[in-house]
């Protein structure tokens, strides 16, 4: 007889599972409108909406280098209705270099990776620089003399130029933006000299003749963007990849998790989202939860390492 009540549990959360979504679900998106997150959100929101027919709700909560979106996200029940699109940064990388008020491990469950990339160099098109090489001699002749803008503390952009600085002895300054969208805008006004982008805010900057791309953090050329060559050609070492995931509140069933990491394999599979990810920089990509979940684990090792080597401070 002690059985029913589990037994109970097992069917009533299977039951809720199949039933799920019966209302609007919302996406926490990290960032600011207009950037990289919040655009391919709306891209796997609108395909998962058209799967459930519900509407996926996309929900901005920008800010501390999206930790205040994931500390929103943990806040939040844990009935399904709510989840969040995390990436490198607020998931691995922010609970390393601050005092987040979330725990990764215990305040969400993994469900998938949804997408990669690497990040672009950029400078005006009319920059003096050509190459890294001609960037990381001038700024070992001229300490402290070039700014470089980042998307905030444990951003790809922020960890790109610190393998750069730590890697290559480059003394240059740091200005640090809520999104990469606005570092941009800084760069084309000239109040910056570089920044490790996003493909996706640079991109149309590019082919539009107004930046120019010296590099691509990735391991090889950039199928998206194929003429620049890998930072790791002029500094060695400089290799990191831009990703993001979804995650639940801790506490979400494993009946609802199973369902969204099911529905996000046939959205990111579907041709058009694949092609419209790519419009925006990144491969789509998909993983089980137990994948991504170790996955975190084994981002959070390789840049609590860099951290360390590097002796990478938040200023406050």
């Amino acid at each position: 007889m002690r059985m029913l009540p589990l037994l109970f549990l097992v069917v009533s959360s299977v039951a809720n599972a199949q039933s799920y979504p019966s209302k609007p679900v919302r996406l926490i998106v990290t960032y600011p409108p207009g950037g990289s997150s919040d655009l391919m959100s709306r891209v796997y929101g609108a395909k998962l909406a058209e799967l459930w027919g519900q509407q996926v709700i996309i929900e901005s909560k920008p800010g501390a280098a999206g930790s205040i979106g994931m500390d929103f996200a943990a806040k939040q029940p844990n009935d399904g209705y709510t989840f969040v699109v995390g990436n490198l940064g607020p998931v691995a990388v922010n609970p390393l270099l601050s005092n987040v008020p979330y725990n990764v491990q215990k305040d969400f469950v993994a469900v998938s990776q949804i997408s990669a990339g690497p990040n672009v160099l950029v400078v005006r098109a009319d920059s003096e620089f050509k190459n890294l090489n001609e960037i990381i001699s001038y700024a070992r002749q001229n300490p402290g003399k070039l700014n470089y803008g980042t998307s905030g503390p444990g951003s790809v952009s922020h960890l790109s130029s610190e393998m750069l600085k730590n890697g290559q002895k480059v003394n240059a300054v740091e200005v640090a933006y809520k999104g990469g969208v606005l570092a941009i805008q800084d760069l084309l006004g000239g109040q910056i000299h570089y920044i490790f982008s996003d493909s996706l805010p640079a991109m149309a900057h590019i082919r539009g003749g107004k930046l120019r791309a010296l590099c691509v953090t990735g391991t090889q050329r950039y199928e998206l963007l194929p003429e620049p060559p890998t930072c790791q050609a002029a500094a060695p070492g400089l290799v990191a990849v831009n990703w993001w995931g979804v995650l639940y509140p801790a506490g979400t069933s494993k009946a609802i998790v199973d369902k969204l990491h099911a529905d996000t394999v046939k959205a990111l599979a579907d041709p058009d989202v694949k092609k419209r990810f790519a419009d925006l920089g990144v491969e789509a990509v998909s993983s089980s939860p137990s994948e991504f979940t170790a996955f975190i684990r084994a981002e959070m090792d390789k840049y609590a390492n860099l951290i360390k080597e590097a002796n990478i401070k938040v200023n406050p």
